[in-house]
């Protein structure tokens, strides 16, 4: 071997960071989800729902942005939730192809079911808020460089 080795890279899987975040995911959405039971909602729409509760009416393209779905994932999601009368999807008039997703009555009275779950889910963490947020930040961070679109 010459003299350009690269130095030692550990690869054993408790070192490698995608491993620590995959398992930190799976945790996360498994500790969500008998908390979200109680509300009849699953992790993805959990969060679908928190989107709307933001903007009470959303384009769906414009929703499957701030989530990060594409329209495969996205579209059943919001089938089943229409069909618990939590949302409406409804087609705009000028143009079939554009649909708008908005909060019903029915979803819009889950928010006050919903406002434990932050923080029980909090209090599952066992993080102080700042560790937290810094958490949020670093995971915000990540996520920006990592998008197709940084050039990363």
């Amino acid at each position: 071997m010459g003299e350009n080795r690269t130095p030692a890279v550990s690869m054993t899987l408790d070192d490698q960071l995608c491993f620590a975040l995959y398992s930190a995911s799976r945790a996360v959405t498994a500790a969500y989800r008998p908390v979200l039971a109680e509300l009849d909602l699953t992790y993805p729409q959990y969060l679908v729902m928190l989107a709307l509760w933001e903007r009470t009416e959303i384009p769906m393209k414009e929703l499957g942005t701030v989530l990060g779905m594409d329209y495969g994932t996205l579209s059943p999601l919001l089938k089943r939730l229409e069909a618990a009368g939590l949302l409406r999807r409804e087609r705009e008039s000028g143009d079939e192809r554009l649909l708008t997703v908005s909060v019903t009555e029915k979803g819009a009275e889950l928010y006050g079911r919903a406002a434990r779950v932050p923080g029980s889910m909090g209090r599952k963490y066992g993080l102080t808020a700042e560790a937290a947020g810094q958490l949020r930040e670093l995971l915000g961070e990540l996520s920006a460089r990592l998008k197709p679109e940084s050039g990363a």
